[in-house]
């Protein structure tokens, strides 16, 4: 089992190569194209939110190890809030999800008693 670190080397706009180490849960860069230096950045792969076939959300583990300070750590991109969140993001998005859902099967509940008459 190879025990080395993964590197990958990406060209840059403004820096040519430049080479760093790729983290176990990148999902590869075959995309890139060249762009700032500080703009390079690792993905995972997408958790995909689908509806009859049709894509609402994606979300995936993203770092861009060369940007500012600030935003260097690893977070998630989450395509359906546009943003990148930390854990506790997540967890409140989960959950505000989580009652969303419930409102919505509360609609289907009403929307039955609605069609069978009850409440017409």
């Amino acid at each position: 089992m190879n025990t080395e670190p993964r590197t990958v080397t990406l060209a840059t706009t403004d820096h040519g190569d430049v080479t760093l180490p790729c983290p176990s849960w990148c999902a590869g860069h075959n995309d890139h194209r060249p762009q700032y230096r500080t703009d390079l950045a690792h993905a995972g792969p997408d958790v995909v939110l689908k509806f009859r076939g049709r894509v609402l959300s994606e979300a995936c583990l993203d770092q861009a190890p060369l940007a500012e300070a600030a935003s260097r750590d690893v977070q998630v991109s989450v395509s359906l809030t546009g943003t990148a969140l930390d854990a506790r993001g997540v967890y409140e998005l989960a959950a505000d999800l989580d009652t969303y859902a419930d409102r919505l099967r509360d609609l289907a509940d009403q929307l039955l008693v609605i069609r069978a008459g009850e409440d017409r």
